[in-house]
């Protein structure tokens, strides 16, 4: 037997905050070891830098592992996992600018992305130490400093950086067929009526679907089946209506969840934090 003691395991951290920046952009520093996050999309990009350790995950399409030092890019309302590659966990600093953020700064660039759309991220790890320099810059002066300017310079800057380096021109929708746009129904119905308790039989009939077709058309569309996707979006209700000071009780509640503990199971496995824990670190 091994005399040695056993080690504790370390105690995994997630802190959120919100930089007033652009009119708000979500941060996350985080160490994780034993976090295996579902599969799950954000409203608005996840740009990453890995610490220390690497992480594996999904990105729709494929696998993808990110070591120490690299960048982790993910586009907005795309399907990701993650969990650690590596015994030792990992630790990352990340931001998550919504579509209209960057179009904000789009705007001013003379370069071929469109003047009326966000980037698209094709690669979802990147090697680009300078780049990764810059970001941690950007991360450690939001945290520490007060000075306005100083700030907005730089999250400005670093992102200009990111899609001229790393972006591309979002691929124009060709001609949307009639399958398409009745799946389209179904998502904004999803999107706009989060907590309404709807069958797949109604869905299906607002898609003029049948039950069959719609699961499979819909997570072929949109990487998830209509279930697992209206969980999305009352992951984001929720997630909204704790910011803005709901218990969050009453926020799995008005979001649809069939209890509190509904809401924190689905929360922590998406997030990689309780609903509790975020509610007291946005409300700092």
């Amino acid at each position: 037997m091994d005399s040695k003691k056993k080690q504790s395991p370390t105690k995994e951290r997630a802190t959120f905050s919100i930089a007033g920046e652009l009119g708000g952009i979500d941060l996350l520093d985080a160490d994780y070891h034993h976090q295996n996050f579902s599969r799950h999309s954000h409203e608005g990009y996840t740009i990453g830098v890995i610490e220390n350790g690497a992480q594996q995950f999904y990105r729709t399409g494929g696998n993808h592992v990110a070591p120490q030092g690299s960048i982790i890019l993910v586009n907005a309302d795309e399907v990701h996992s993650g969990h650690s590659a590596t015994e030792g966990g990992w630790s990352y600093k990340a931001m998550y600018p919504l579509p209209d953020q960057f179009e904000t700064i789009s705007h001013e660039l003379a370069s071929g992305l469109s003047s009326n759309g966000a980037p698209y991220f094709p690669s979802p790890v990147v090697y680009d130490p300078e780049l990764a320099n810059q970001l941690r810059l950007v991360f450690e002066t939001l945290e520490k400093s007060t000075n306005r300017l100083l700030r907005e310079t730089l999250l400005y800057g670093v992102l200009t950086r990111l899609m001229c380096k790393h972006g591309k021109r979002p691929a124009t929708p060709q001609d949307i067929s009639k399958a398409q746009r009745q799946l389209k129904l179904v998502k904004e119905f999803l999107d706009d009526f989060p907590s309404a308790d709807i069958s797949l039989q109604e869905l299906a009939s607002l898609a003029s679907f049948s039950p069959y077709h719609l699961v499979r058309a819909f997570q072929k569309e949109y990487g998830f089946p209509p279930h697992a996707y209206q969980i999305q979006t009352r992951l984001r209700l929720a997630k909204k209506l704790i910011r803005q000071g709901h218990t969050v009780s009453d926020a799995a509640q008005e979001a649809g969840f069939h209890d509190q503990s509904h809401l924190h199971r689905h929360f922590k496995k998406a997030m990689g934090i309780t609903p509790g824990q975020f509610a007291k670190q946005v409300a700092r």
